[in-house]
C-alpha cells in the first residue's frame, strides 16, 4: 500500500503498517500502560478512545503548522461560541501559536519539509511516520524535528518502579518516537542516523517554549525489547495469538463480562 496525506490514518494503513502510535497501543509508555484487547479493537474499528480537549489543542498547533488550519476549524465547529469567538481552551491553541512565532529559532526548526511520510520494514514489519518538520540531509541543520504542546514543559513524572522522576519525554514515550523516526530515515536515506529534537510549547498561564535534542544514548535505550513486542504485535493482527486485556482501560471496563464476585482486597489493587 502507497501511503499518502488522505490514506495514511485509514484503516488499510494501520492495518499493513505499524506506527509508533500504533506500538505504543499495543505496548504502552511510562505514562499509559498498552492494551491488546483495546489496540485490536481500534484496528477492527470496534473502538475509538476519547478526544479530549488537551488533545484538540495540540492537533489546533499542528494545523496551523502544516499549514491545514482553515480546513480544521471548519471541521470542528464546537472550538467556537455562539458569536463566532473561539472558545477560551483554543484561544489558548491561538496563544501559543502566537508565542511560537515570536521566536526565531523555534521557527527555525519548525521550517523544515512539512508532513514528510516515511515507510520502511524494521524488527520484522513494515513501519510508517509522518515527520512534523523535517531538514534534509543536504540541510545545513539536518534534522527531524517533532512539535509538541504539552502541559507544563517542567513537569516531573514520579515512576514507582524506576524510584525516580522522569520528564514529559520519556513518560510519554517521545524518545521512542524520535528513535523510530531515525531508523525511518536512515533506512530512507541511508547514511548516519540524524539528529531528533522535540520543539515544545507548554499551556501553563505565561506561555513557556523550548527545543529539545534528545540524547542518542536515550533513543537507543528506548529501542531494547522492541524485536520481541514488535514479533508478538505482528502474531496478533496476524491472528495468530488471542489478545491480552488490561482490565483496567476504558475499553476493557466497557467490555468486561462479570462471571464471579471479587474480594475486597480485589478492589484495591495496584
Amino acid at each position: 500500500m502507497f501511503l499518502t496525506e488522505s490514506n495514511y490514518y485509514s484503516q488499510q494503513a494501520n492495518w499493513e503498517y505499524l506506527s509508533v502510535s500504533q506500538y505504543k497501543d499495543f505496548i504502552g509508555t511510562l505514562g499509559k500502560p498498552g492494551c491488546e484487547a483495546r489496540a485490536m479493537a481500534k484496528l477492527r474499528g470496534e473502538w475509538e478512545d476519547e478526544t479530549t480537549t488537551a488533545m484538540l489543542v495540540g492537533s489546533y498547533v499542528d494545523a496551523h503548522f502544516e499549514g491545514t488550519l482553515d480546513w480544521f476549524r471548519a471541521k470542528h465547529p464546537e472550538f467556537f461560541k455562539k458569536n463566532s469567538e473561539l472558545k477560551a481552551a483554543y484561544q489558548k491553541a491561538e496563544e501559543v501559536i502566537q508565542r511560537i512565532e515570536r521566536d526565531e529559532f523555534f521557527m527555525l526548526c519548525m521550517s523544515g519539509e512539512k508532513q514528510v511520510i516515511l515507510t520502511a520494514e524494521l524488527f520484522g514489519a513494515m513501519w510508517k511516520g509522518k515527520l512534523d518538520s523535517y531538514h534534509n540531509r543536504k540541510s545545513p541543520y539536518n534534522s527531524i524535528v517533532d512539535l509538541k504542546v504539552v502541559k507544563d514543559l517542567h513537569e516531573r513524572f514520579w515512576i514507582k518502579d524506576l524510584g525516580q522522576f522522569v520528564s514529559f519525554i520519556e513518560y510519554w514515550g517521545y524518545d521512542l518516537q524520535g528513535a523510530i523516526y531515525q531508523l525511518l530515515e536512515q533506512a530512507v536515506y541511508g547514511g548516519e542516523k540524524v539528529p531528533f529534537s522535540i520543539a515544545a510549547a507548554d499551556k501553563q498561564k505565561t506561555i513557556d517554549i523550548e527545543v529539545i535534542g534528545l540524547k542518542q544514548r536515550d533513543m537507543d535505550n528506548a529501542l531494547l525489547g522492541i524485536e520481541g513486542n514488535v514479533k508478538r504485535i505482528i502474531d496478533l493482527k496476524a491472528g495468530k495469538v488471542e489478545p491480552v486485556r488490561c482490565g483496567k482501560c476504558d475499553y476493557c471496563k466497557f467490555t468486561k463480562k462479570l462471571t464471579a464476585p471479587i474480594s475486597t482486597d480485589m478492589l484495591i489493587e495496584v
